[in-house]
């Protein structure tokens, strides 16, 4: 996650506030019997990834009471609800961040349970109901974050925080602050002794090899296809970087399957990537065009993303860790822009150090080797991403070295160097 998307988020937060509960009322017998209430329903659920914990996100047809729970073996929160309809929803959802994954349980006697699994131990930090409002449906907050075993183990074995009161649209008014949280927690554990500082997490790389499938990109001298030279690369990037013991790697493919290009993009950012790079191996009509050159998104293409990424449909997944579908046009926009152009003079950064250091090994095009375009994979708006043509299928040459291990492995050695740079200059650039 980029520093100053991290800054924005901390600095706004959720806006919104939680419901108050609805007032007791007195009336007379009614002439006849009240007419019976709609099943609440789940509209939509998201998962946001924020810089100290991970949000998951309800839109209801109603406001519902819950209970919110936290167990061990397995690691898990699980929030009790009335009767709740939500289509589809028993099936397990995927996770982030914190959240391994998630799914939704209709019990005995009129009651359902959402169960959040997690990927260690984790406690919640708030858990609220947002009423109605602004032409928002009324939407369940949750709030978790990772905990030590230590501390997990000192707390409550199932600790529970409730909301006894349903409140109904009319009943729904926002206060003038927050009422305070309910702690998870019943008690406060005791203290916990000094531990030393957590090891930070290893720098995510996600590797993305093009084409694929029934999409076998440029065909090269003597019939190559770019989908099996992306997908060897790939392969040998990977072994190298988990070799280094530095990073952890994951490939939007490591098979010869087709996957679209936003597709590869959504798997990167559902990674939390620290950084994606897509590999390809170009084709034009001349055999002696051969090199190396490396992409990044243009200008234009990145005002267009922008653009579409500010629509107010698109804003709960514009920014990692961000919802800004509560915020007006303007911070929308402003927000969305000053984190896409952060990304942007990062993957500059990155492209310039891949040429100094690739250049040692490879053969460079000769002119312009970094170049700038709207390829869909380099529109991610939060993460560092650029695109490496690694050579040319049209040139003889370059397609002999490129189905040699020898010259992927030395082209490996290069791309490690300058992710290594890379993130030497992105530690020291936030420390500053």
């Amino acid at each position: 996650m980029l520093a100053i998307v991290a800054a924005l988020g901390a600095l706004l937060g959720a806006v919104a506030l939680p419901c108050a509960p609805a007032q007791a009322q007195t009336t007379a017998a009614l002439p006849f019997p009240p007419p019976v209430q709609e099943r609440v329903s789940v509209l939509n659920a998201r998962l946001g990834l924020h810089p100290d914990k991970t949000r998951l996100v309800l839109e209801l047809t109603d406001s519902v009471p819950f209970t919110v729970s936290v167990h061990g073996s397995p690691y898990r929160v699980v929030v009790d609800l009335p009767d709740v309809s939500w289509p589809g929803g028993n099936t397990v959802m995927a996770g982030k961040g914190v959240v391994a994954r998630y799914r939704f349980e209709g019990r005995d006697g009129g009651a359902s349970r959402l169960v959040v699994e997690t990927d260690g131990p984790a406690r919640v930090v708030e858990s609220y109901l947002i009423p109605s409002r602004d032409g928002f449906k009324p939407r369940f907050v949750l709030d978790i974050a990772r905990t030590t075993p230590a501390q997990f183990a000192a707390s409550a074995p199932v600790a529970a925080t409730t909301s006894t009161a349903s409140v109904s649209r009319e009943a729904a008014r926002p206060p003038a602050k927050r009422d305070p949280i309910v702690p998870v927690a019943a008690a406060l554990p005791p203290p916990v002794p000094p531990r030393a500082a957590p090891v930070p997490e290893k720098p995510m790389v996600v590797v993305d090899p093009g084409h694929g499938g029934i999409d076998p990109g440029a065909v090269g001298v003597g019939g190559v296809y770019e989908k099996d030279i992306t997908l060897a690369m790939a392969r040998e990037l990977k072994r190298q970087l988990e070799g280094s013991g530095r990073y952890r790697v994951r490939l939007t493919r490591d098979k010869d399957v087709f996957i679209r290009l936003r597709d590869r993009v959504a798997i990167a950012r559902e990674a939390n990537a620290d950084l994606f790079l897509s590999l390809h191996a170009d084709s034009i009509g001349s055999a002696n065009m051969r090199g190396l050159s490396i992409y990044t998104l243009s200008d234009r293409a990145s005002d267009r993303e922008a653009e579409m990424l500010a629509a107010k449909e698109n804003r709960a997944d514009a920014l990692a860790g961000m919802d800004l579908s509560s915020e007006n046009d303007l911070v929308a926009s402003i927000l969305i822009d000053l984190a896409q152009r952060d990304t942007m003079n990062h993957s500059k950064r990155f492209a310039n150090m891949a040429l100094e250091h690739l250049g040692r090994e490879v053969k460079l095009i000769p002119n312009k080797p970094h170049r700038q375009a709207g390829f869909a994979v380099l529109t991610a708006p939060d993460m560092p991403s650029a695109l490496v043509e690694m050579g040319y299928l049209s040139s003889p040459q370059d397609v002999s070295l490129l189905s040699k291990s020898a010259h992927r492995e030395k082209l490996g050695r290069g791309m490690v160097r300058t992710i290594d740079a890379y993130f030497k200059w992105l530690t020291g650039a936030q420390k500053s």
